[in-house]
């Protein structure tokens, strides 16, 4: 894909819409719509890297409530012509179409590479990536089981989704410490994982999400780790001008 002149790729990620509560959240997801309404005019694709949800699961015949005004954002700039790209979290992993049909979004389960004026580009969420985390890969590989979803899917939305935000709060809280600093080029397994891929592979540019702490960190070679922090905390973005990528912070 070529950049056109005076159009930006825009890269976001972990909005965790649905904490701590309804007020916050929604106060939330009104700053990221209008954050996305700015940028209309000027982009040429939107990355949404990510946990956009802290839970989301789809139901055969039902859609989790709330979360209408990003919904219908994300529906108005692609019926507009701009194309987005989904990357499951490990927040909102239990995707089944309803994006790729009601919206017209690609939804993609692992990183993937893509180009854009000849620089290339390692996209995922970054969750489950690198040493160590042993006890989350497992359960990532239960989680992502479609037997252990179907099952799932048979109990009630109301305790399956108090299940699920009772789970994601523990881990938020375990965590909340350790996402709030860089930890150190040897200890921060996302820039382990990217040293190990350019042994095999040269990238330009690593862009993930997960992390919760905006990061750009410079890699052998020319290759750049950028971790896109989040809106909780952030409100902070990467853009891509064809030639330049920058760490950004949405103030308005």
């Amino acid at each position: 894909m070529q950049v056109p002149t005076g159009k930006n790729i825009y890269f976001l990620s972990d909005f965790h819409l649905g904490v701590p509560d309804h007020a916050s959240s929604l106060k939330r997801e009104k700053h990221i719509v209008r954050f996305l309404s700015g940028i209309k005019e000027d982009a040429a694709a939107i990355f949404i890297v990510g946990d956009l949800f802290d839970f989301w699961y789809e139901y055969k015949k039902v859609v989790p409530k709330g979360f209408v005004r990003i919904l219908g954002k994300m529906a108005e700039l692609t019926d507009s012509g701009i194309p987005l790209y989904f990357f499951v979290g490990n927040h909102d992993m239990w995707m089944s179409g309803y994006f790729e049909n009601e919206l017209s979004i690609p939804v993609y389960y692992e990183p993937k590479d893509f180009e854009f004026n000849g620089k290339k580009f390692l996209i995922g969420h970054g969750d489950g990536l690198g040493p160590g985390d042993t006890g989350y890969k497992f359960l990532k590989k239960i989680f992502r089981n479609k037997a252990c979803q179907w099952l799932f899917g048979l109990l009630p939305p109301y305790i399956g989704m108090g299940i699920a935000h009772w789970s994601s709060k523990s881990s938020r809280a375990a965590t909340g410490e350790d996402d709030a600093q860089f930890l150190g080029e040897d200890k921060e397994w996302l820039i382990s994982y990217c040293k190990e891929v350019l042994q095999q592979k040269h990238y330009d540019f690593f862009i993930f999400g997960h992390r919760h702490l905006p990061i750009d960190f410079s890699l052998s070679g020319g290759s750049r780790y950028i971790n896109l922090g989040d809106w909780i905390r952030y409100n902070s973005y990467a853009v891509f001008d064809g030639q330049r990528l920058e760490l950004k912070y949405f103030e308005s």
